[in-house]
């Protein structure tokens, strides 16, 4: 099995770098969940927040709903423009808790071993 380096991580998901020859390829960020694999660069991965955000906003409609967040209703548009993904709110809200969650560790790596290093 391939070596990894996680990034983050929670009940829903993960994301990682590969590892080849026990050196960490930081040009893609693998991002599994829900049976679920993407390959994205962290610009996509930017992209892909984005458009969680869109959805959060388009479908904010379940407090008056009976099933409250469980149904499989909505439509979550991915950076890969082919592919779109079925959700319950519940999912959402975990894909996106995995995707900002990426994202802060990665922004503050960058920052604490880049700018921020005197």
């Amino acid at each position: 099995m391939r070596e990894i380096e996680q990034i983050y991580h929670n009940d829903f998901g993960i994301s990682f770098y590969w590892k080849n020859h026990n050196e960490t390829l930081f040009d893609k960020i693998q991002l599994i969940f829900k049976e679920t694999g993407f390959y994205f660069s962290v610009s996509e991965l930017k992209d892909f927040d984005d458009l969680i955000e869109d959805s959060l906003l388009t479908n904010a409609c379940c407090d008056e709903c009976t099933l409250k967040n469980k149904c499989h209703k909505f439509l979550l548009k991915t950076p890969c423009t082919q592919i779109d993904l079925a959700v319950s709110m519940d999912e959402l809200k975990a894909i996106e808790d995995l995707v900002k969650g990426s994202l802060f560790k990665i922004e503050l790596e960058e920052y604490v071993y880049g700018v921020g290093l005197n």
